[in-house]
């Protein structure tokens, strides 16, 4: 068994109008060192599968199809086993 953790992200060229507003926040709440911020998703999905390799896959197609918007989104995804 897999865990797949998956960070969902805004491509850079797309305006993150919910990170401007969080980081209009910030600075009127006094972190004036704070340049940037950008908001995203963060999804955890059990996977059963027989390799990393297959867990990855099966992850993969998922954001592909469903978790993330290939025209507006990147997403970089990470596997750990959940086995000792």
């Amino acid at each position: 068994m897999y865990k797949a953790r998956i960070n969902i992200t805004l491509r850079s060229s797309i305006l993150d109008p919910q990170g401007k507003a969080a980081h209009n926040a910030l600075t009127h709440l006094g972190f004036e060192n704070i340049d940037q911020v950008r908001i995203g998703k963060y999804i955890e999905m059990g996977i059963d599968a027989e390799s990393v390799e297959t867990a990855e896959t099966v992850a993969r197609e998922a954001c592909r199809k469903l978790l993330a918007n290939p025209v507006m989104e990147d997403f970089d995804i990470q596997i750990v086993s959940t086995e000792g």
